[in-house]
């Protein structure tokens, strides 16, 4: 079990570690070891996890998610192994509790009335400052 938060923690069988070769850092040791982690993280085995957060999960993943449900985070930005799992699995706690918070409801609001007069005193006033860089003009003479 992998806690992601005091109240959810993601059982070891949603979550699969595959291990390649990395681009990047770390010389002739790049040609050698599989230093490059590959995190699968299967939503549906996951029933901690309520629907809406499930949906907003899906949305906050985007193209990281395959149609399966299966969230994919790749990690290479280390040389050694064991930092680019850490670095995966953080990011996944990352993810998962931005998907735990629910968003905050916009509430409508309208300008004031002495807003909209700055607003427009602003618009004349540069209106003005503009009129100024003019040539004269024949009307002007």
């Amino acid at each position: 079990m992998i806690e992601i938060t005091p109240s959810l923690s993601v059982p070891d069988e949603a979550i699969e570690w595959r291990f390649v070769r990395a681009s990047g850092p770390g010389g002739q040791n790049v040609n050698k070891v599989s230093s490059a982690v590959q995190l699968r993280f299967n939503v549906g085995v996951c029933a901690d996890l309520g629907s809406a957060a499930r949906a907003r999960l899906k949305v906050l993943a985007g193209r990281r998610m395959t149609k399966e449900g299966v969230i994919v985070i790749g990690s290479d930005r280390f040389r050694s192994q064991e930092r680019n799992r850490i670095d995966a699995l953080q990011r996944l706690r990352d993810l998962i509790v931005q998907a735990m918070t629910p968003r905050k409801h916009r509430r409508a609001t309208k300008p004031s009335k002495a807003a909209k007069a700055r607003r427009l005193q602003g618009k004349l006033h540069r209106g003005g400052i503009k009129k100024g860089r003019a040539k004269p003009g024949r009307d002007d003479i």
